[in-house]
């Protein structure tokens, strides 16, 4: 673990063995949806030695419809990520849209995390170096594993060497996503840590309905994949009922069902 994750997780207490997590609802819904994730996710963390980085979206940019929830506010979804960060001593993320988010966000979140489909933007990635803050880049859908090297470079020419990389599939077709796990030790030739995104790897987009879908049974299968692979974090988006999610549910694994999943992972690395 490189030495800037190690000063993220300082505040817990954790298995050096153990991949670490990036877990929370796809957006801030409201103060209680975040607090009883935190807590409890938190909680199941620190009780199997698992080190644990809160995740909410402040706001979604991309959306599949015009209708479709985007968030309470910016200002308000961010004081509240803080929030869940203070009370629950755990690091936060979020992502940000826009070059002029990065600075604002750095204000409230330890993680800036980039959107796939905005990984090639080098006025986004250079801000979001400049802040100074870990830089989590998401591998587009329509890039390799090996071509991910040159949005580490951009962060890196800003100077900013704390970086992530994410593997969340690539597309399959105009309605489905499929992984290709050659992509994880290919972008961890970076030297950077790579996370597996459990859950929007298993999106089915561009639904005619304007609702992306997805096969949240698949959650277990992709992790365990990952981590045989190489990945050193994982990032599994949750709710306490999907089904009434705001974002992203068809593919949320619901909240009561990671305890037994974390158990079946942390196994499988030790």
């Amino acid at each position: 673990m490189p030495t800037y994750l190690q000063d993220l997780f300082k505040s817990q207490s954790y298995d050096a063995n153990n991949f670490f997590l990036i877990a929370g609802p796809c957006v801030v819904e409201s103060e209680d949806i975040v607090m009883e994730i935190g807590e409890k996710v938190s909680t199941l963390c620190k009780n199997l030695g698992i080190p644990y980085v809160f995740k909410a979206s402040y706001r979604k940019a991309n959306r599949t419809s015009a209708n479709s929830f985007t968030g309470i506010g910016d200002d308000t979804g961010m004081e509240l990520i803080k929030k869940v960060g203070a009370k629950f001593q755990v690091p936060t993320t979020s992502d940000i849209h826009a070059h002029e988010e990065a600075a604002i966000a750095a204000q409230y979140i330890d993680i800036l995390q980039i959107p796939a489909f905005l990984c090639r933007q080098t006025d986004l990635l250079i801000a979001a170096a400049q802040t100074g803050k870990i830089v989590n880049v998401k591998k587009g859908q329509f890039l390799s594993g090996a071509s991910m090297k040159f949005a580490v470079d951009k962060i890196k020419l800003a100077g900013n060497e704390k970086i992530m990389l994410t593997e969340r599939g690539n597309t399959f077709g105009y309605q489905d996503l499929v992984v290709d796990y050659r992509n994880i030790p290919a972008m961890a030739e970076n030297g950077v840590p790579v996370i597996m995104d459990c859950t929007h790897s298993l999106q089915q987009p561009n639904q005619t309905s304007g609702v992306t879908g997805g096969n949240p049974q698949l959650i277990e299968t992709i992790a365990k994949a990952a981590i045989a692979t190489g990945a050193h974090g994982l990032f599994i988006e949750t709710h306490p009922n999907p089904a009434q999610a705001k974002s992203d549910g068809a593919n949320m694994l619901p909240l009561d069902k990671l305890a037994p999943l974390l158990e079946k992972l942390r196994k499988a690395v030790i």
